[in-house]
């Protein structure tokens, strides 16, 4: 019986062996074997480019010049910047103060891009909560003023107009109806009274996190928004395409075909070539510093939006990619990292000619799912248990 398992331990590591080696694509033969995929109608005509992260050369390249819509690939730009030019270990912080004898509340805000409407929620996430900051304030207002909550004037800076509608909303929900009025920093400072409430985010590094990994628009933008402003461009969308820019620019990669819309991707104005975006990924890849981006991107098959990727389409590519996906009515793009036996690729995969509708969408994401199985390969250690 002993003898029995050892044999059967010797066949199934030749096994295991042989099935890895078959199923993962040399970089020689990748060429061949994707022209052949990148025929797939439901891909039309697809950008695709893929790098050998060992070495940085191309081992394959279909319309890689050609300028395409990035949809949520776009914020692997919004976050190489907040990398490049925002504290990662930094916080945002919203305090509210009030100065009774002047029946003046002061919110002093930092620009927060994540205040929670949901006071559980918040707290679960560690995240600023916008009722909490609203009730410690009517409360406060209350007290000051023997229950009423009329005539008081409110003052704020550095709050998102939708923030202020938000608050002004919940406010209006329980009868109190402040004159409100956009200041400096400095008049806040100077204005501050008694405490109220103060209200901490996450870390950038946390929020940048869940931007990859759910692809928040919301907060995408708002990171590009504040990286631009720290590199010193204004906070809108020409100085997100100033900064992504000075990006690509750092990388020393040829940025004429980009086109900046928004820092999301959800505009079908935006345009990145697949040459561009794999560039910069390799090049991200091999800085220290950018490994946040490739630690938060989605897990195929794991988490966050590629949870339910690749599960029936390549089950053999679970837990071997990690990528940000996109999509826009007409569009499915993915780009990222595929292991692949003893090595990685860089991939870029842009599909934004397919037809409209959800019923072609999931057809183009299938095919790039099946095109990349076509690479992902676990790398599995030849283990040969010595015949007794």
């Amino acid at each position: 019986m002993h003898l029995k398992k050892r044999i059967f331990g010797v066949c199934l590591a030749l096994i295991l062996s042989i099935a890895s080696a078959n199923a993962a694509l040399s970089p020689e033969s990748i060429p061949p074997v994707f022209e052949e995929l990148m025929k797939n109608p439901s891909l039309s005509n697809p950008a695709m480019v893929v790098i050998d992260s060992s070495t940085g050369l191309v081992v394959y390249q279909h319309n890689a010049y050609s300028q395409r819509k990035p949809a949520s690939v776009m914020k692997i730009l919004s976050a190489g910047t907040t990398i490049e030019y925002l504290d990662l270990l930094s916080r945002f912080n919203t305090s509210i103060s009030i100065a009774p004898e002047e029946k003046l509340i002061v919110i002093r805000g930092s620009l927060d891009p994540w205040i929670s409407l949901d006071h559980n929620v918040g707290r679960k996430m560690n995240r600023a909560s916008l009722p909490y900051m609203g009730f410690s304030t009517l409360s406060a207002v209350k007290k000051a003023n023997h229950g009423s909550l009329k005539n008081y004037k409110v003052i704020y800076s550095n709050l998102y107009s939708q923030d202020v509608a938000n608050l002004k909303a919940f406010w209006t929900k329980r009868g109190f109806k402040p004159t409100m009025k956009s200041v400096s920093d400095d008049d806040t400072f100077i204005a501050q009274g008694e405490l109220i409430a103060s209200e901490n985010s996450p870390t950038v590094a946390e929020i940048l996190d869940w931007t990859l990994l759910w692809s928040d628009n919301l907060l995408a933008e708002r990171l590009a928004r504040l990286s631009a402003q720290s590199a010193g461009f204004p906070l809108n969308d020409k100085g997100v395409e100033k900064t992504f820019n000075l990006l690509l620019s750092h990388f020393q990669i040829d940025s004429s075909k980009l086109v900046v819309a928004d820092a999301s991707g959800l505009s079908k104005q935006n345009r990145i070539t697949a040459q561009m975006m794999a560039e910069l990924l390799y090049k991200m890849r091999i800085e220290e510093k950018f490994a946040p981006i490739y630690n938060s991107l989605p897990v195929g098959g794991v988490s966050g939006t590629l949870r339910n990727r690749f599960v029936t389409t390549a089950p053999s590519a679970i837990g071997l990619i990690r990528a940000k996906t996109g999509t826009l009515n007409g569009t499915a793009t993915l780009a990222g990292f595929v292991q692949s036996t003893d090595r990685e690729y860089v991939f870029v995969l842009l599909a934004d000619e397919i037809a409209k509708g959800n019923t072609a969408l999931n057809k183009a994401r299938a095919a790039i799912d099946r095109v990349l199985g076509r690479i992902a390969a676990p790398n599995i250690p030849t283990e040969i248990i010595p015949a007794p």
